[in-house]
């Protein structure tokens, strides 16, 4: 496996894998790699000739009350993960070879990004279509692959390449959940043993609203209800809404999503689940 750190050069080796006619795969990450990486690791290289991840903790995605400088950054870890799995290059880069002196250029995609998270966490998609915006265009990827849990994200780039006619394949791909349900996050690891155990209560809340509502309305609420009254846990939000275009959903039918974000102790988790 190849570590690059500098954009040319990832850009020069991935145009020489496109010239050999070698399909590439994508994903993209900020580290702290768990099982759910791994798994879009696989799917990418079940698909594609060659597999590229890049690691970059993003810091225009970040607020400024975030937490930016204790994000988890095992890089020695993530890249043994990474070579476990069969990836071809590991693209890692600093700040400032990713955001020059006097970048001012941001993506904006409008009527997705400022609903849901976007609405408690402002400028974060910004910051995230703008930067896999940038990956693309240094990676070239023909497949880009991305895991459901991070949904709002997933519909903001999936709307971003279609928008902007870029090359790209944009692959969803199933949460990966620990054996007690809690999606696997990067960020769980912030969670101190009390509220580790609490975690798991958010799926289990969210699915027994899918399962047990029989209008929209119905839906979140059950959901809103099972979500407040996790112990020592602060609800952001809960909405069903149509998976495509983030609207709210007026009716229940097959698809849609059920999406929920809830600060356990100081640790903001996110999760989600389909109606069947």
């Amino acid at each position: 496996m190849r570590i690059v750190r500098d954009p040319a050069e990832m850009a020069r080796l991935t145009e020489r894998w496109r010239g050999r006619g070698e399909r590439l795969g994508f994903v993209p990450t900020m580290g702290a790699l768990h099982a759910g990486h791994a798994s879009l690791i696989r799917r990418a290289r079940a698909s594609d000739r060659r597999v590229a991840v890049s690691i970059f903790v993003n810091p225009t995605q970040f607020g400024p009350k975030e937490d930016l400088s204790r994000y988890p950054r095992p890089f020695a870890a993530d890249a043994r993960l990474c070579r476990k799995e069969g990836v071809d290059a590991l693209f890692h880069p600093a700040p400032a070879a990713m955001y020059p002196p006097g970048s001012s250029t941001f993506v904006v995609v409008e009527g997705l990004s400022d609903v849901l998270c976007g609405a408690n966490r402002p400028g974060h998609f910004r910051g995230v279509a703008t930067v896999v915006l940038k990956l693309f265009n240094i990676v070239r990827p023909d497949d880009a692959y991305f895991g459901e849990k991070d949904y709002q994200q997933l519909v903001v780039i999936r709307r971003m390449v279609r928008d902007l006619d870029l090359p790209v394949r944009i692959v969803g791909c199933p949460i990966v959940r620990e054996p007690d349900g809690l999606a696997m996050s990067s960020r769980n690891a912030y969670l101190r043993p009390s509220h580790r155990a609490l975690a798991p209560l958010i799926h289990a809340g969210l699915s027994a609203a899918a399962r047990g509502g029989r209008s929209a309305g119905g839906v979140v609420a059950m959901a809103r209800r099972r979500l407040a009254a996790i112990p020592e846990a602060e609800l952001d939000y809960a909405a069903l809404v149509d998976p495509d275009t983030l609207a709210p959903a007026r009716t229940v039918r097959p698809g849609l999503r059920l999406l929920a974000a809830v600060r356990i102790g100081r640790t903001r988790l996110i999760d989600n689940v389909i109606i069947s």
